[in-house]
């Protein structure tokens, strides 16, 4: 998939799941706002209802878009026989669409009554959508290869010293100028003390200003503007290279920290969800469809 085509899948990915969430909000409005022991009387109540035309099949397209996102994607990281079936990265970007697009399906489908097994599941898939998010930006922060493997550091070391040379070769520039960008990478010892978000704060604080730095010397040597800008985005991909390079290790810890509490709730939710779906069967719910 080229970088364009990937670009207009992750943007019609976001797009459908907003379009859903925007559209079943205008839609049931004035019937999601009404007062629960109202709603009976509602002109919308028949289709809008958990057990309604619109609410039963949210909830049961929403059970199956979650269902496998789940485990398509756990499939198609333990099975080796998938290995060949796309690319793990886009694999994962299916998997939080479908996780994503799920949850506000259900959401509606609950017709924003919470109550009782249900509201265990709810706050489950909640807990997993959040935490989701959460391994999204750790996962985004170990840097990997184009068919989503990690990099190890060794490798991670070769394509900086790429960089470097490539600002030497590529751009004709000195080797002052690639040790201001050097100095842009380096992981000071000030800058890993506090919380774990203050730490980021003051990464991207630190990365912001030794950017300008760099900016500023550029524009002292009178590059034209079109090799200006070049070599202003090869700069902060190297930028974002070292903070990957100092943060490896300890996102790598973060990600296995995250998996032990990511999983467990995912389960929590899909088997409540089951046990649901079997009292609903039992208490006479058939296919709405």
């Amino acid at each position: 998939m080229s970088g364009l085509a990937h670009k207009i899948y992750l943007f019609s990915l976001v797009t459908i799941t907003v379009f859903v969430f925007i559209y079943l909000a205008v839609y049931g409005t004035d019937y999601y706002l009404t007062d629960h022991d109202q709603r009976f009387f509602h002109d919308q109540n028949e289709l809008l209802k958990p057990g309604g035309f619109i609410g039963h099949g949210a909830g049961i397209i929403g059970a199956l878009l979650m269902t496998v996102g789940v485990f398509g994607y756990m499939a198609r990281k333990r099975f080796r026989s998938l290995a060949r079936l796309g690319v793990l990265k886009h694999w994962l970007e299916f998997h939080i669409f479908l996780c994503s697009l799920g949850p506000v399906l259900v959401l509606y489908h609950t017709a924003f009554k919470f109550g009782g097994l249900v509201a265990i599941s709810f706050w489950s898939m909640v807990a997993v959508v959040v935490s989701g998010i959460i391994g999204r930006f750790i996962y985004l922060q170990i840097p990997r290869t184009i068919e989503g493997r990690a990099m190890s550091m060794n490798e991670l070391n070769i394509k900086k010293a790429k960089f470097n040379a490539d600002l030497k070769t590529q751009f004709s520039l000195d080797s002052a100028f690639v040790e201001l960008v050097n100095a842009s990478t380096i992981s000071e010892d000030d800058l890993y003390k506090g919380t774990f978000f203050s730490k980021i704060l003051k990464r991207l604080r630190f990365e912001k200003q030794q950017f300008k730095l760099i900016n500023t010397e550029l524009r002292t040597r009178k590059i034209p503007k079109s090799k200006e800008r070049e070599i202003l985005r090869f700069v902060r991909a190297e930028i974002v290279l070292g903070r990957r390079i100092a943060w490896l290790t300890t996102m790598q810890n973060y990600l296995r920290y995250w998996h032990v509490l990511h999983l467990p709730f995912a389960l929590i939710m899909l088997i409540i969800m089951i046990v649901h779906i079997i009292i609903a069967l039992l208490f006479g719910s058939t296919w709405i469809f």
